[in-house]
């Protein structure tokens, strides 16, 4: 089985580095899951992976959920041409470079941006449990929240709007747990 090696990059960090191994017939799901466990992120944000050319120019995108077909039924009107889903998309149908580049966006509402690279492709010589993270240098930095200070009566008055925002994402997601890991539906 061939396995490939990455180098992760962070957008907002010069010290943040991370070395992924992947066996070939893995997903890009798997790859998510590994990177959210190597950087401490909690994985549960929408994310995408773009192939990209050597100039870094996005020509693929691989989504954690298909959104374009929930909101592009027709095919011929979808605005991006391709399209995958990373538990369908396995990692050897997409790297044909010997030094493929990628973009991992992970958490659109608070962006974080990195650049994947490969390094190496090897024949897997033992039984190492795969994906893996090889090589871990520095931390990401923790995004600055703003947080909104209400004195007791706004507070109150804005309770019923946060109590019925809260019911209606209650009623729009669900989350199953599968064997590939977490799945998010629509009702």
């Amino acid at each position: 089985m061939h396995v490939y090696k990455f180098r992760l990059l962070s957008d907002t960090n010069d010290d943040f580095v991370r070395d992924i191994e992947i066996q070939a017939n893995q997903s890009f799901l798997d790859f998510h899951n590994i990177i959210s466990q190597c950087t401490n992120l909690n994985g549960g944000e929408l994310a995408s992976f773009h192939i990209c050319d050597q100039k870094w120019n996005k020509e693929k995108e691989i989504t954690l959920i298909d959104m374009l077909n929930e909101e592009y039924p027709d095919e011929k009107n979808k605005p991006f041409e391709e399209t995958s889903i990373m538990k369908d998309s396995l990692i050897r149908n997409f790297i044909d470079d010997p030094h493929q580049r990628l973009l991992y966006e992970y958490d659109f509402l608070n962006m974080r941006t990195f650049y994947i690279e490969l390094l190496s492709v090897h024949i897997q010589k033992d039984e190492s449990v795969y994906p893996r993270c090889t090589l871990k240098k520095g931390e990401l930095e923790q995004p600055v929240v703003p947080q909104l200070i209400l004195d007791d009566e706004e507070e109150e008055s804005a309770q019923p709007i946060i109590d019925d925002y809260t019911d209606l994402l209650d009623d729009t997601f669900d989350i199953k747990e599968d064997t590939e890991g977490s799945e998010f539906i629509l009702n």
